[in-house]
């Protein structure tokens, strides 16, 4: 008798045990976050990808309790910001939010320094944002025509920046090339803002961005915005009509924004950190910030993220092998 109650004791006592041993990491993950987080922007500040970054920023701070640190880690069109997330601690403390360009560059160069199937997870799409059309103001045309029947006298005239080679403005140019059987040449600038620059500066004639970059600086006269890659105009720039309307049928084109982390973030921390982007970017005063940005607020699950990122490397990747893009 003493033996039995001796083994039903010990087998309690291991059950209590093993319960609290599953509990652990949960408590331990509850916790979270205990340190400050970073979120890594592989682009130069001011730029599409920055603004994304410190529009969720304030209210991540108030909803998790802790300091969030933008840290802007540009260079090799985004590969040296996303190195840093996937080889980060996967503790729930280390963050990126990339563009278009991220699913692009899984075709655009042969071997990068991580595994994007391996090695990150999304977290959230935060917003998709139809791209801008923007020429110089001293440029030999006005419209997007104008600039197509140039560009086809004049093979190799026009030159056309970007924020990076494989980018969605590079891509979506190239698209165009092909679509009007034009050359043009690709200048591409390690970020947005640097192309801006040279597009008001007269060192080139064209360029493709975001809306967020091209909006104040067309409304200021500074650039001339010719058309938008959207099936429906901008709230934000009514007046700029789209592609389809000028008589480019099918011409679309856009980026977007979204965040990821480093393999092996506890699921729980990821699901928490995607509900928190999720309310910030569906909040009434968020979606007035995107809208005037001319982006569309998403805020999805992480699980919903990784489908839209696969979908997006088979579309990117299929415009790079027509076009013929190579990384530079």
């Amino acid at each position: 008798m003493p033996a039995t109650r001796l083994t039903r004791r010990a087998f309690h006592l291991s059950a209590a045990a093993a319960a609290a041993a599953v509990a652990a990491p949960s408590f331990a993950q509850s916790a979270w976050p205990s340190k400050p987080i970073r979120i890594v922007v592989p682009y130069t500040p001011g730029g599409f990808t920055d603004q994304m970054a410190r529009l969720v920023q304030p209210g991540l701070q108030a909803q998790l309790g802790q300091s969030v640190i933008i840290d802007n880690k540009p260079g090799a069109n985004s590969l040296i910001g996303v190195d840093a997330v996937a080889k980060a601690a996967p503790d729930g403390s280390t963050f990126g939010v990339v563009i278009a360009a991220y699913a692009a560059n899984t075709t655009l160069y042969p071997k990068l320094p991580y595994d994007p199937g391996k090695d990150l997870v999304g977290v959230s799409l935060m917003g998709v944002s139809p791209l801008l059309a923007a020429v110089n103001n001293d440029a030999p045309f006005k419209t997007a025509r104008e600039l197509i029947d140039y560009a086809r006298a004049n093979p190799g005239k026009v030159s056309f920046g970007s924020s990076g080679n494989g980018s969605a403005a590079h891509l979506t140019t190239e698209l165009w090339k092909s679509l009007t059987h034009t050359y043009m040449i690709h200048i591409p600038y390690r970020g947005a803002v640097p192309a801006l620059t040279d597009l008001m500066g007269g060192q080139i004639q064209l360029f493709f961005d975001a809306p967020t970059g091209l909006i104040a600086q067309g409304k200021a006269g500074k650039v001339r915005l010719i058309g938008v890659a959207s099936e429906r105009r901008l709230p934000a720039v009514p007046d700029v009509p789209t592609f389809i309307e000028q008589g480019f049928a099918g011409f679309t084109g856009s980026t977007w924004a979204g965040m990821l982390a480093p393999a092996g973030t506890p699921r729980d921390i990821v699901k928490r950190m995607s509900d928190a982007v999720a309310r910030i970017i569906k909040s009434e005063d968020t979606k007035a910030r995107l809208d005037a940005m001319g982006t569309i607020p998403a805020g999805s699950t992480p699980e919903e993220f990784d489908a839209f990122i696969a979908a997006e490397t088979r579309k990117w990747g299929g415009v790079i092998r027509t076009a013929g893009v190579k990384a530079e």
